[in-house]
């Protein structure tokens, strides 16, 4: 079916994420429920987990550090340069990236933005960038703000005065589930920046051809 063949990229990735979220959910509120046993509290509902303070911390934690991940790999990818990679551009030019949008203004199949020209191209010219970072921001408001909940929560069942947003923000605890996060992504970007220097996975638009020489940069 065309529908599925033009779009099985994004449909395996939503169902992907709605099954691990899913699993997430499912595995969460058995470990939150256990926790609240072993302080002699009563467990809670699908439901209160859903909106809990321990289930939006984690899932806007990870969700953060995918923002961050993707909002600087597009635009790092726009003026830094990997020798080889399959994942950057040629340091010596070739090819121009992407010629001037004004060129295009006439062009009926153009983008909007890029027909109506000035501030709006401008803006749009970026604005992949512009989305993730922006992405990333929400999250990690979102982060803070339930992990803030989840430590409140966690105070008041040790008997001990709940902490304010600001007060979290502060916290090591706070930064240390940020940089766990963190690293992990640049790590792994990094990887795969070096690793397609080398290696070759036949067909993905993230490789160079398999009789590319390792020299050759960008797919």
């Amino acid at each position: 079916m065309k529908l599925l063949r033009d779009n099985g990229l994004t449909i395996f990735l939503t169902v992907a994420t709605i099954g691990t979220m899913l699993g997430m959910v499912v595995s969460g509120l058995s470990v939150y429920n256990d926790e609240l046993v072993h302080h002699h509290q009563p467990t809670v509902s699908l439901a209160a987990y859903l909106i809990s303070g321990h289930f939006l911390s984690a899932l806007f934690e990870n969700w953060e550090s995918e923002f961050l991940q993707m909002s600087a790999y597009v635009v790092l990818t726009a003026f830094l340069f990997q020798r080889g990679s399959a994942e950057s551009k040629d340091p010596e030019g070739g090819a121009e990236q992407d010629e001037d949008p004004a060129r295009h203004a006439e062009d009926p199949h153009a983008p909007l933005p890029v027909r109506l020209g000035g501030l709006s191209a401008s803006l749009y010219a970026y604005s992949l960038g512009i989305a993730l970072f922006a992405l990333f921001l929400l999250s990690f408001a979102l982060h803070l703000q339930h992990s803030a909940a989840a430590e409140a929560v966690e105070a008041m069942s040790h008997g001990e005065p709940p902490p304010t947003i600001w007060q979290h923000a502060g916290s090591a605890q706070f930064w240390f589930e940020s940089f766990q996060n963190w690293q992990s992504e640049f790590l792994s970007t990094a990887v795969l920046v070096v690793l397609s220097i080398f290696l070759r996975f036949r067909g993905s638009p993230e490789s160079k051809p398999v009789a590319a020489p390792h020299s050759k940069t960008g797919g």
